[in-house]
Formats: C-alpha cells, structure tokens, sequence
C-alpha cells in the first residue's frame, strides 16, 4: 500500500509526563521515520478552545459550507483535516469519555459543512473528508471491562466519528491500569504503538 500522507496526530493529555504523551511522540515519531508528512497537535499546549460557539453551532443550509469561525486554530484543524489520509488520536477513558477539549475539538472541527453534510433525516450523510486509516490509543486506570460496561470510546470512534471522516479503517489500542504499569509493560506497550503507527501510515507492520 502507497504512504498515507499527510497525517494528523491529536493528543489529548494535559500532563507532559503521561503515558499518552509517551505514546503519541513515539508514533510521531514513527510516521516521520516512515516518511510521512505529520500535522502535530497538542491540544493542551496549543491552548485548544473546546467552546462550541453560537455561530458555529447553526447547522448550514442544504448543501452549504461549514459556519465560519472566528478562531485561526480551529481553521488550522480543519485545514489540516480536510487534506489529512491518516488521522491519530490519543487520549485517556476518563469516565466513559474522552477530556472535555478533545470533544470540543470533535465539535468544532468536525463540523457540518467541513466533515460531512447533512441531507435531511432521509438521507444518510455525505462524509466530506478522505481519511483512510484512523488510529486511537487511549489509556485508563481501570482493569479491563471493570463494570461490565464494555468500551463505549468503541462506539464513538467506530460508529460516530468514522463515518464522518470517511469511512476509515479503524484501529484501537487500550493500555488498562496504566499508572500500575512497570517499565517493561510500558516498553511493550510503547512498541505496539509504533506497529499500529506503521499501519496507519500504510507502511507494512
């Protein structure tokens, strides 16, 4: 398979000495070995506005473009987005969700008119976006299924987000009891992350 280039890595973490921090930069890291071109983004660091705006939360009319938005970083995303193959995010499970800026960020740049549009409540949806390989590593500090409750971050990557990126294939990596985790378990873990950064670059794993 051809490289898929360029790619979007988005962390979601605000401490610089978490294990997400560690996993992010290695697959960065990975994707650039590999050639590709990498749009990286720490939306802690960048100071990311997760506040869906009045303006930007009106849908456009039938067959019309995103809301404009008066914040130069959320254009940047959605730039970066629009011409992205491959698309990284990494994030904690904190209570069943992902941080509060990581799903403003899926508000406000995964907006009607720039991922998808809607054709009325008829008609499936029409992704705008050419994303071909999505990966997303979250960790947590709970044993795997604890409650019984499964994996609804699954459910919003997979049967939310994807779609509207283009129908991606989706990947996912969950490191359970991360802060229990020695330093072999993290090597290995940090190993699998650069595979799955192989694959979703399109580089053989």
């Amino acid at each position: 398979m051809r490289l898929l280039s360029p790619a979007m890595v988005v962390l979601g973490h605000p401490r610089a000495d978490s294990f997400c921090h560690a996993a992010a930069a290695r697959i960065r890291a990975t994707l650039t070995e590999a050639g590709a071109r990498v749009g990286w983004h720490d939306l802690y660091v960048e100071g990311f506005d997760p506040l869906l705006t009045a303006d930007e939360s009106r849908l456009p009319g039938p067959g019309g473009g995103a809301r404009p938005t008066a914040d130069p970083l959320v254009d940047t995303h959605r730039r970066e987005l629009a011409v992205a193959r491959a698309l990284v995010v990494v994030h904690p499970n904190w209570w069943g969700k992902p941080p509060a800026v990581l799903a403003g960020w899926l508000d406000r740049v995964l907006a009607p008119g720039v991922a998808y549009r809607d054709h009325g409540p008829t008609a499936p949806i029409e992704p705008l976006l050419g994303v071909r390989r999505l990966l997303v590593v979250t960790t947590t500090d709970s044993p795997p299924d604890r409650d019984g409750a499964g994996d609804p971050l699954d459910l919003l990557w997979r049967r939310a987000v994807a779609p509207t990126l283009g129908g991606p294939d989706v990947e996912r990596m969950v490191f359970p009891q991360v802060n229990a985790a020695d330093d072999d378990r993290r090597r290995r873990w940090l190993d699998g992350a650069a595979r799955a950064a192989a694959w979703v670059s399109g580089a053989a794993r």
